[in-house]
């Protein structure tokens, strides 16, 4: 166990392209339009911070709510 041939090392590396396709992207966008830095949208890679930030995401104040708030 852990030789790693050529074959899985491309496996392990299409795999985390993928991920980062399917889950990075779209996160950097949402928390870029909801006002907070793109940079953890990172976080979705990580096990259980993913979840914890998904919550806090969910149930704080975001930054364009204080932006609109201010504009009326």
């Amino acid at each position: 166990m852990g030789n790693f041939g050529i074959g899985e090392l491309i496996l392990i590396l299409f795999m985390v392209v993928f991920f980062s396709l399917i889950y990075v992207i779209p996160a950097w966008r949402i928390l870029k339009k909801a006002g907070y830095n793109p940079a953890w949208s990172l976080l979705v890679m990580v096990p259980l911070a993913n979840i914890i930030g998904l919550y806090v995401f969910a149930f704080t104040r975001w930054p364009i709510e204080d932006h609109s708030a201010k504009a009326s």
